[in-house]
């Protein structure tokens, strides 16, 4: 689905319906600005340029996206981090690029096996009843120090996410599970170490090749 973007004297806002997951930071932070009732939905010129950037830097997704007249757009953080969300996505934020796309800071990414836009999620979860814990205690790969740098992420065909680089595994609240250079993590919704693949999609005949 094409990015509509939403202008404003000094901030244009894009926005992606098909990566929102529906988290409501924007409406609930800024409603003047972000307001689902009103047309246009997105209206830059109601905040100040930092507040606006501001509620579009806590869009978990990356739906949400600026551009500032004066240049001053998002830096990924210092951190790669990846968050098991309760009963929904992979929250992923840091200096990502997903299936060789353009440079991403935020990205949502389907772990149900039933997103219709994967790897990103797309809310599916919700109407399909996934229900999977935000606090899991894996069997762990060895952990590494490192944190920063580029963060690769693939689909492998019929199977896991390939996430290559050094990341930071979080529970859903922040609580660490490792870290680590390199990661292989479920997206079929049926591996019994989530977040990590087991090989389940195999018996479960998860098809989803990356085209």
């Amino acid at each position: 689905m094409k990015r509509k973007e939403y202008s404003g004297q000094d901030i244009t806002v894009g926005f992606d319906l098909g990566r929102c997951i529906h988290s409501r930071n924007c409406f609930l932070q800024l409603p003047k600005v972000f307001d689902p009732n009103q047309r246009p939905w997105v209206q830059p010129e109601q905040a100040t340029v930092e507040d606006v950037a501001a509620v579009v830097r806590a869009c978990p997704s990356g739906a949400l996206t600026y551009r500032r007249k004066d240049g001053r757009n998002e830096q990924p953080p210092q951190i790669n981090k990846v968050a098991v969300l309760e009963n929904g996505p992979l929250v992923m934020a840091g200096d990502l690029s997903v299936e060789g796309g353009e440079t991403q800071t935020r990205v949502a990414l389907c772990r149900c096996g039933l997103s219709k836009n994967k790897p990103y999620c797309d809310n599916s979860h919700v109407d399909a009843g996934f229900v999977t814990t935000g606090e899991p205690a894996p069997k762990v790969p060895p952990s590494k120090d490192a944190q920063e740098g580029a963060v690769n992420v693939d689909r492998q065909p019929d199977g896991p996410l390939k996430v290559a680089g050094n990341i930071e595994l979080c529970t859903g609240t922040g609580k660490r599970i490792a870290k680590l250079g390199m990661a292989y993590l479920c997206r079929c919704g049926q591996s019994k170490n989530k977040p990590f693949c087991d090989g389940s999609h195999k018996d479960a005949g998860f098809k989803d090749s990356a085209e």
